[in-house]
């Protein structure tokens, strides 16, 4: 193997055991699994995962791994995007933002078609799950500005990670990792026009995309094939195509000496991260003041430049779907305003067209705000006042939103958030069970066991 980044990140996650975890990681690793099965089991019922899953049944081969909600048992390669556009597909799942953003559980069902493959263990899904939020989170550190800044999407990194985790699942030694970073990495970017302007079905698909490309280049490498080592720091790799600055030394300081998912947070609401901020600042003044939506004559919004240009762009005061409604601040906040809550009611179709929702829209004025630029990502600082229709104004400020390591989902309001997305197709005794074996996967002895407890009930007794 040549003395390439890959080449030393390969041969320390094929070295990384579950003994070698901390018990804080651990802990985190079956909170974020709960988080994610949640996320899957709400997705399953949306209209983007019905399309994937007809298309996908009828190419998809037989195989070891299985799709959360069906149970069918597929290929890896398919059930692996399943799985994570499951996952993503409702933009609820958890959120990290350094330089740039990125959701580390979407890579989770790589680590769950790879383990079923391989007849791994819970253990080895922890050992997945945390692996796979190091190094995307690492990743998403190491580039200045970050690659959203530069017109990439995050997804771009996720190439780069995917294959780390579905690799070391599948017992592939150093140098065929390597490999599988490299045809993975080389071989997916993705443009940044997913997230901008109007939003389509692609915004939460190109993610589980990367993902299932990292499974097909680990079972590809598992079987001798090769991938460029020089992928990330080499010639032409992502260093010099993605400049102009990076700090590669990140991807690799401190391996084993602390792990990155204990720096990751939750989502509260099902909603583009800048956004959460403003919605709990908007929530709490409408709740504490007691308005109603014709006492506000306008929402003021202090964020960032990016929160200005990405989430209140002319296209977001408009949304015509979900995909554009949960990445429009206006909308979202016109929702908190109209109905002091958002959730994933508040994404369909007949309310999102909602006249009392929409009369609010034109209120949200959002400005972008040099000095809260200027603490961020250290603080995700947001300042909104409400100015009522009979002169009286109400301010409050944020420097965090609920979720933010610094704030976290408690277990039991990660169980809650669970419950209420499994619900709709999960009787209450198989969401606890299922809700039991993740509280204690260590002990679990099969991840295709773990995974038997994913299917939804009207199929199950099918």
């Amino acid at each position: 193997m040549s003395d390439t980044i890959t080449a030393r990140i390969s041969r320390w996650a094929c070295d990384l055991t579950y003994e070698d975890l901390s018990d804080a990681a651990v802990r985190e690793a079956k909170r974020y699994l709960l988080d994610s099965l949640g996320c899957a089991l709400g997705g399953f019922q949306q209209h983007d995962v019905k399309i994937a899953l007809e298309v996908l049944e009828e190419h998809a081969g037989t195989g070891p791994a299985t799709v959360i909600g069906t149970g069918q048992r597929l290929d890896p390669i398919s059930a692996s995007l399943l799985n994570a556009l499951m996952v993503r597909v409702m933009d609820y799942n958890d959120i990290y933002w350094k330089q740039d953003p990125s959701h580390p559980s979407d890579i989770i069902p790589a680590a769950m078609a790879c383990g079923e493959r391989a007849g791994k263990a819970g253990r080895d899904l922890i050992l997945g799950i945390v692996l796979g939020h190091e190094f995307e989170m690492r990743l998403c550190e190491a580039a200045f500005p970050g690659i959203r800044e530069r017109g990439w999407h995050h997804a771009t990194l996720t190439a780069f990670v995917s294959p780390i985790v579905a690799a070391r699942m599948l017992d592939l030694d150093p140098e065929q990792m390597q490999h599988a970073i490299g045809i993975s990495g080389s071989r997916m970017s993705t443009l940044g026009a997913v997230t901008a302007g109007k939003l389509t079905m692609m915004k939460n698909t190109v993610d589980p995309m990367a993902t299932q490309s990292g499974v097909l280049a680990a079972l590809l490498a598992e079987k001798g094939y090769s991938g460029p080592e020089h992928v990330i720091d080499g010639k032409e790799g992502l260093a010099q195509c993605m400049g102009p600055e990076w700090k590669l030394e990140i991807l690799e300081e401190g391996l084993g000496h602390g792990f990155r998912i204990t720096q990751c947070g939750m989502k509260a609401f099902p909603t583009e991260a800048l956004t959460h901020a403003p919605i709990s600042c908007t929530l709490d003044l409408i709740k504490e003041n007691d308005l109603a939506p014709d006492d506000v004559e306008q929402v003021h919004i202090r964020s960032l430049a990016r929160a200005a240009d990405i989430l209140a762009d002319p296209t977001k005061y408009d949304p015509r779907t979900k995909e554009t409604a949960d990445h429009s601040l206006p909308y979202v906040i016109a929702a908190a305003v109209a109905e002091r809550q958002v959730t994933p009611l508040q994404f369909t179709n007949e309310k999102i067209m909602d006249p009392t929702i929409r009369a609010q829209l034109h209120k949200v004025k959002v400005v972008a705000d040099p000095e809260i630029e200027a603490l961020f990502p250290e603080l995700q600082r947001v300042i909104v006042t409400i100015r009522t229709t009979d002169g009286r104004e109400f301010s409050k400020q944020i420097d965090y939103p609920k979720g933010d390591p610094r704030n976290p989902l408690t277990d039991e309001e990660i169980e809650e958030k669970f419950e209420a997305l499994a619900a709709p197709i999960m009787p209450a005794e198989e969401q606890q069970a299922l809700k039991e074996a993740v509280w204690n996967l260590e002990n679990v002895e099969s991840i295709t066991e773990l995974m038997k407890l994913t299917r939804a009930a009207a199929l199950a007794h099918a």
